[in-house]
């Protein structure tokens, strides 16, 4: 994602803003809002001495290779496969190395640092991946609990069960979690944020991987966190050092039958007997403790909910004149661009194709969210053929969209557009290329590309479903949809941005909404377009040749 500006700020400046920490989550998003003469609260300078490692291990851990089929040919993007893969050590190490595993190294002078296929704020990668499977060929003859080592494309065994079968059959649960330190070492107290738009992109990325075996992704939503922490042992002392806890965020269903997630008691299955192995490594020898991001997990936590009926969503399915890449090509080119060449154009099928893919139960990246939309999409477009440069609004929810328009001062247009099944509203004719790059903390790239895009909430309503846990689901929606433009991008040619840093405010009033209102909020942004690739980057293999022998 692009590089935010880190605002020099003093030690005594922390010391004092730590003393009055909100009571609720709006107070941290207030706080964290970044504004054309102050951004929020960073650290004073890159400690690169403390640099948290981008990979968690767990020594001591039994480990289980497995095999890399990275030269196979996946099914078309975006899929799915017309028949399911069948659940097995092969099939586990494809899923997991098109979700989360490695996509290349990068050098330059001297340093090296690896990418992944799912993307992460500043490449930083808080977020921790987690597999549970009963027992099968190549994995072991008792259920168990798996970490995902990207590094080395290994499970680390966690924990075994005393039976071979502890889940339903058809499938497998994924955990994911945060270590809020890795974001927090760069961008202070925002790092909340980045987390819980990183797990967004998670969730995109694991319904991309399952699809290209012909398996769904589906997010539970019954969970509370602490059932998830003491399933995936993350309450457990060897789990994490001090100031580098990982959080619990969500669990999945991986449905490789295809069929819709059982029932599964998660409480129950955490309390069940199991051996636990290895030791959580430490990530960083020294810590500079940011409070508010504490708060803002502790303002955020999930408690345990009903059962609740999955929203009925049907949603058209991209079209595309000519034939795409393989899903496993699409995945493993996609790169994240930091500059972009001003000059490309985006045809009208790809805009719609891309665009298609984020509304309401898209497969695949959408499909897995069992709650109603609540993030509409203020499109900033460049340069897009047969559409007007302009300010535009794609509607997701249409009742979000006319409160929108009610509580605006401004005399947009509100002029109706249809592409497709694109139901769009032009607010401003004429180019906004400024005003993208502007808004986003004055990055460049916002208006060099073909279009960007500005997330908006449906925020207090949210809070109000939810609570604080609220706020973190409009993060992972908002993710989801920066993950399904990302793969699109890759898919016809082109490249995407995550933007985290943008002008919170100055969004809301370009659509005539009151600095102190919360009814709506940005929450994140992105941007499509040609990439400028940076000639003095040397780019190497995600892995070395030995893996590929792997049976």
């Amino acid at each position: 994602m692009a590089e935010a500006e880190i605002e020099l700020r003093t030690l005594n400046d922390r010391m004092r803003d730590a003393d009055a920490l909100p009571s609720d989550i709006r107070g941290y998003h207030r706080r964290t809002k970044h504004a054309p003469t102050r951004y929020a609260l960073g650290p004073a300078f890159l400690d690169w001495t403390s640099q948290p490692s981008p990979f968690r291990r767990f020594d001591g851990a039994p480990r289980i290779e497995l095999p890399l089929r990275d030269r196979e040919e996946t099914a078309p993007f975006p899929g799915p496969a017309l028949r399911p893969a069948l659940l097995d050590r092969m099939a586990l190490g494809l899923f997991l190395e098109l979700g989360f595993g490695l996509s290349a190294w990068k050098s330059y002078e001297g340093s090296t640092w690896a990418l992944r296929n799912n993307p992460s704020s500043g490449n930083l990668h808080p977020t921790e991946t987690y597999l549970l499977a009963n027992a099968a060929e190549g994995l072991g003859e008792t259920a168990a609990l798996y970490h995902y080592a990207q590094e080395d494309h290994a499970l680390e065994r966690r924990a075994g069960f005393e039976t071979p079968v502890v889940l339903p059959e058809g499938g497998f649960l994924l955990g994911l979690s945060s270590i809020p330190w890795r974001e927090s070492w760069k961008y202070g107290e925002r790092a909340f944020r980045y987390c819980q738009l990183d797990v967004g992109h998670a969730i995109g990325a694991a319904a991309q991987a399952a699809a290209a075996l012909g398996w769904r992704a589906h997010l539970l939503c019954e969970p509370g966190d602490a059932d998830i922490a003491a399933l995936l042992g993350l309450d457990r002392p060897d789990a994490s050092h001090r100031r580098e806890e990982e959080h619990p965020d969500a669990l999945l269903w991986i449905a490789a039958d295809g069929n819709a997630p059982p029932a599964i008691d998660v409480s129950n299955l955490a309390r069940a007997s199991r051996t636990w192995t290895g030791a959580a490594n430490r990530l960083s020898e020294d810590h500079d403790g940011w409070p508010l991001v504490d708060m803002a997990a502790r303002l955020c936590v999930k408690s345990r909910t009903p059962t609740m009926e999955r929203a009925a969503q049907i949603a058209p399915k991209p079209a595309f004149p000519f034939p795409l890449p393989d899903i496993g090509r699409v995945v493993r080119r996609r790169r994240s661009a930091q500059r972009m060449d001003g000059v490309a154009r985006l045809s009208q099928e790809a805009f719609r194709a891309m665009l298609t893919s984020t509304l309401p139960g898209a497969e695949p990246c959408m499909a897995p969210f069992p709650w109603p939309p609540r993030l509409n999409l203020l499109l900033f477009v460049h340069r897009v053929e047969s559409v007007e440069p302009g300010l535009y609004l794609l509607q997701r929810d249409a009742d979000t969209t006319a409160r929108l328009r009610e509580m605006s001062a401004l005399a947009l247009l509100w002029t109706p557009i249809e592409i497709g099944p694109l139901k769009l509203f032009r607010l401003r004719q004429g180019a906004v290329e400024r005003e993208a790059s502007m808004n986003a903390c004055r990055q460049a790239i916002a208006g060099k590309g073909c279009f960007a895009v500005a997330m908006i909430a449906d925020f207090d309503r949210t809070l109000q479903e939810d609570g604080g846990f609220g706020y973190r689901r409009l993060h992972w929606e908002a993710g989801a949809i920066g993950q399904a433009l990302y793969l699109w991008a890759s898919a016809t040619g082109l490249s995407g941005t995550g933007i985290g840093c943008f002008f919170d405010d100055e969004i809301h009033a370009m659509l005539g909404l009151s600095p102190e209102q919360y009814a709506f909020q940005d929450v994140y942004h992105f941007t499509v377009g040609a990439a400028l690739e940076d000639q003095r980057m040397l780019t190497l293999p995600a892995y070395p040749e030995e893996m590929r022998e792997r049976t």
